[in-house]
């Protein structure tokens, strides 16, 4: 697995690019800057989606283009195109060439080397062809609707993305990723007596097809799927008010993510605007609490060889039993903050300047059974699932509505409850974790992270937790 070579063949032989002629318009632009580099980017998509037996919706698309950045000091300029030509580079580096208009910097060292390798640079669209993947979703829908006759709709999609990068910067210093993405979303209706009720699992990963069309694979999906919805048809409206919430493992992670993770970013640290600013070295959490952000896992979503600066991740410790040790940065906040890049900086594109942005952020283990949790809460609400949130940086407020959740009463789970939403302020929340579970999981490969207009792929985790006095939204009279 050559990376370097790989894209020699998408962006020198294919494209015609002359790599040594790129090396020296970088090497120029960039002279008295403190930082920037030419990102070279060949991107393919798909995406088809079955409603109800008939296709709605399927479309095939390929993506090219550069991005030239120099940065000097706070300033920034950035030019890109679509247009992987030399001509096109000469015009953007005469433009990003002005912000070092009276500016004399040097020039920061480029990242160091890496051989790791965390998942496979196979296309996974090259497996499958249209028609089978058509009729692998054809198959989930029958599978599904043979299961219950109360399944009154199902809506199966498939995704894959295969992206080239190449990272340019002075002295000749190169570094490649190829990052394969697919996906695999199921969505249940089920109706009962006038009532409808919607349950939905999906899986996913940098990884090929194959692990996820097996039939074993997609017929448990499947069944998680009806699973939420037919629990869901037995719910009872949530009770408000302030009482002990349980988030169980794996997917509830997303709530540490938008309420915990977007806050410790170097950008909003650096600029004072999160509700973390200027609390290293301070309790912030429960003591046990330790939270990482680690890009490095095998095969996970949220993982990068290289970032998008050529920086390689690595397990950033951001809590350590409660106290605040560190921030996720990427190059340029790094170096105005006096800190070491943490292998954050990530775009959603060429189009896009990168920015710290979290890849895979989890909880680790406590040493509490997940049932030793349970039966320590006399009344309170246990949340499986998440769906949508909003969240405050500055302030840390944050609304998340429960998609599966379940009322505790006498330490054991009592009925389903529908219309929970969970309200709180990420700093205060953690301080009021009271007990932490050994089951740690990540996520099912679904996550993905918006902020300033971009989107990137992320994972989330943690265990199962006791949380102490949080704020539930609910809708019963």
């Amino acid at each position: 697995m050559n990376h370097l070579f790989l894209t020699n063949q998408i962006f020198f032989d294919r494209a015609g690019l002359d790599p040594s002629r790129l090396d020296a318009v970088v090497g120029e632009t960039l002279q008295g800057a403190d930082d920037g580099e030419l990102f070279l980017e060949y991107c393919q998509s798909e995406a088809i989606t079955l409603d109800d037996g008939k296709i709605k919706n399927a479309h095939y698309d390929t993506m090219q283009g550069f991005g030239l950045r120099a940065v000097s000091g706070e300033a920034t300029a950035y030019a890109h195109s679509p247009e992987l030509s030399f001509t096109a580079i000469q015009r953007a580096a005469k433009t990003v060439s002005a912000v070092k208009s009276g500016h004399n910097g040097k020039l920061a060292l480029p990242p160091s080397v890496t051989d790791q390798v965390l998942y496979t640079d196979l296309n996974p669209m090259t497996e499958m062809t249209f028609d089978s993947k058509v009729a692998l979703l054809s198959d989930i829908d029958g599978y599904l609707r043979n299961l219950d006759d109360r399944i009154v709709q199902v809506m199966a999609s498939i995704s894959g993305e295969w992206q080239a990068i190449r990272i340019i910067r002075p002295n000749g210093s190169h570094t490649a990723d190829i990052r394969p993405l697919v996906q695999l979303n199921i969505s249940v209706t089920v109706a009962d007596g006038g009532r409808m009720e919607n349950g939905s699992q999906g899986t996913g990963g940098r990884a090929s097809y194959s692990s996820f069309v097996e039939p074993d694979a997609w017929q448990n999906q499947a069944n998680e799927a009806l699973r939420q919805a037919l629990v869901n048809l037995d719910s009872v409206p949530t009770p408000a008010g302030e009482m002990v919430v349980v988030l169980g493992p794996g997917w509830p992670g997303i709530l540490l993510h938008e309420a915990i993770g977007h806050g410790l970013e170097g950008d909003f640290n650096r600029k004072k605007t999160s509700a973390f600013s200027g609390l290293l070295g301070e309790r912030v959490a429960s003591p046990g609490v330790v939270v990482v952000d680690d890009g490095t896992i095998a095969n996970r979503r949220g993982s990068i060889t290289v970032d998008d600066e050529g920086t390689a991740p690595d397990e950033t410790v951001l809590i350590e039993d409660g106290i605040l040790t560190g921030y996720i940065q990427d190059r340029m906040n790094a170096r105005l903050m006096g800190m070491q890049t943490t292998g954050n900086g990530r775009r959603q594109s060429y189009a896009h300047l990168p920015m710290p942005r979290m890849t895979n952020t989890y909880m680790k283990n406590g040493d509490k059974d997940p049932s030793e949790i349970l039966e320590s809460v006399e009344k309170g609400l246990y949340a499986v699932n998440f769906g949508g949130g909003q969240v405050d940086i500055t302030s840390g407020k944050f609304v998340f509505s429960c998609t599966e959740a379940y009322l505790i009463e006498n330490g054991k789970l009592g009925p389903p409850a529908k219309g929970a939403t969970l309200i709180g302020n990420g700093p205060d929340v953690l301080t009021r974790i009271a007990m932490i579970g050994n089951d740690m999981q990540l996520d099912p490969g679904i996550g993905s992270c918006g902020k300033n207009g971009q989107s990137v792929p992320v994972g989330v985790g943690q265990p199962t937790l006791r949380l102490n006095g949080l704020t539930v939204g609910g809708t019963a009279a």
